[in-house]
């Protein structure tokens, strides 16, 4: 008899339906899977039959065949032992072939019969709900994240059996196993968000402050240069709040990377927050920007939508900064392999720390680096890298005296709505264009929606004579220019935001010539 069941995998970061055709026939008992698969994938073959035996279904002594869909995509990480097991069953006979019609099934099975849970559900569930599927059988782990997809069901099983006795269910009698709709779950949910740190907790700075608001609101990459135990870290980590709530899409996008990389935190649906990711300095190329045999996503792909944030900059590996020039540009990274191109998105806030010098102090007394070593250890940073940045700002040791005050600090949510209304400008200027901040403008943007009078011009010829600025440099100048001025409500972009974006510009001073 013949069957064929619709479960799903990923290829990079797309996912895509695969049809899992099933054959039993006269013949020497044997179990072949066929569709450019992987000898991974093979090994199904093993852990479906004694699954199955373990559940109390014994395999007939006849020739059995797998067929899975699409065979041009090859299947090098796809775990299906759940379907193929379901896709038997319906050719034994044991299931009617309309138990599974618009059923969506994804799941691995453990030698015992326990349905496991994959990687991938979240993106499999969306494209399985573009293409007309209603109905998903999923592992008990992963059915809270497909039932965060809205418009759909989500059935979790945790045995084989499980799953089996429910698609002998009439169709009437299956809503006893769905959960509650997904409204109504995320509603009632009890995670709790991640307590955010506040800008209000950092005492002075306040130019690093406002440094970290341009950034916010237009999306900007930015560097704080400054001793130990200056704040940067602290700073860094408050950037999450005063950007703006993920939206449900963005959330679905982010989580979608997350549960491919197989990073979704346990029992959660979505992510909620913003990410904010900070490799160590000796992370691996592969970790930083994804890879391996079965690529999967890497930091700059988790921190998608969010904040990448290197600590201690002139510590990474020289070549491992140079692999981030590409993803800062593309807002992606593509990684070839013999067996294909894999795409993940990278669309993320670049934010460094640095020491000035290997001790850290310079240019206080203490600090004894030869000037040799200062330039050495500031030249660890790529030219490239430095102009992609677009704001750099010193971040000096906070004195004593304002530690002491009571002065009352900037609460993040005062800064975020300031943010918010830069960025709702932002919005209605680029309705037409297909991005959303400043930061993102290319060239011919940023020459049509940064136009300059008659001053500003004559004052950026003067900046640019003086600084000897690459072109890429101006033209972040004038995006940052956007962004304040866009900050300050004004329409129209002045020569105090051009003053104040140049002075971010410290370092072409520092880059090496």
């Amino acid at each position: 008899m013949f069957s064929s069941v619709v479960s799903g995998a990923v290829y990079g970061v797309h996912s895509y339906l695969m049809h899992i055709e099933t054959d039993i026939s006269d013949g020497l008992p044997m179990f072949t899977m066929v569709g450019f698969v992987s000898a991974q994938v093979r090994e199904a073959g093993e852990r479906v039959r004694v699954a199955m035996r373990n559940t109390g279904i014994h395999l007939p002594p006849k020739r059995i065949t797998v067929n899975l869909t699409p065979a041009e995509i090859p299947k090098r990480d796809v775990i299906a032992d759940l379907p193929v097991a379901i896709g038997i069953l319906i050719a034994m006979g044991l299931l009617d072939q309309r138990a599974v019609k618009d059923v969506f099934i994804a799941g691995g099975l453990s030698l015992d019969g326990v349905v496991t849970p994959v990687r991938g559900v979240l993106p499999m569930v969306l494209e399985a709900k573009e293409r007309g599927m209603k109905v998903f059988l999923l592992p008990r782990e992963n059915v809270k994240e497909g039932a965060a997809v809205h418009g759909i069901h989500a059935v979790g099983v945790t045995t084989l059996e499980e799953a089996f006795h429910y698609l002998r269910l009439p169709k009437e009698e299956r809503d006893s196993f769905l959960p509650p709709e997904p409204e109504k779950m995320l509603s009632h949910e009890t995670e709790e968000k991640q307590e955010r740190m506040n800008l209000s907790d950092v005492c002075g700075q306040d130019g690093v402050k406002r440094a970290l608001e341009i950034a916010a609101a237009g999306f900007h990459n930015v560097l704080m240069i400054g001793p130990p135990g200056s704040g940067k870290s602290m700073m860094a980590r408050c950037l999450p709040g005063i950007l703006p709530e993920l939206t449900y899409e963005e959330s679905l996008e982010i989580s979608s990377v997350y549960s491919i990389a197989g990073e979704l935190p346990e029992g959660a649906s979505l992510i909620r927050e913003r990410p904010f990711v900070a490799p160590h300095h000796s992370i691996t190329q592969q970790a930083l920007v994804g890879g391996g045999n079965f690529p999967r996503p890497g930091a700059i792909s988790l921190a998608h939508r969010g904040v990448l944030f290197l600590d201690e900059l002139p510590e990474f590996g020289r070549e491992s900064l140079n692999l981030l020039r590409q993803p800062l540009e593309d807002q992606r990274i593509v990684i070839a392999r013999n067996s294909g191109t894999y795409e993940f998105p990278a669309k993320f806030m670049l934010v460094c720390a640095a020491n000035p010098c290997p001790c850290g102090f310079y240019p206080e007394d203490r600090c004894h680096c030869t000037q040799a070593q200062i330039q050495n250890y500031q030249n660890r940073i790529p030219g490239p890298i430095l102009d992609r940045i677009d704001l750099c700002t010193d971040a000096p040791r906070v004195p004593v005296g304002e530690l002491l005050s009571r002065k009352t600090q900037e609460k993040s949510e005062d800064v975020r709505r300031r943010v918010i209304a830069a960025q709702e400008r932002q919005a209605y200027r680029f309705r037409e264009e297909a991005i959303l901040f400043n930061g993102e403008m290319n060239a011919a943007q940023t020459e049509k929606y940064c136009t300059l009078g008659r001053s500003e011009k004559k004052f950026v010829k003067e900046v640019f004579r003086r600084m000897d600025l690459s072109a890429r440099a101006f033209h972040r100048i004038l995006r940052v220019s956007r962004t304040i001025a866009d900050l300050e409500g004004e329409e129209r972009i002045l020569e105090d935001h051009l003053a104040e974006a140049v002075g971010y510009r410290s370092a072409d001073r520092r880059a090496p010539e």
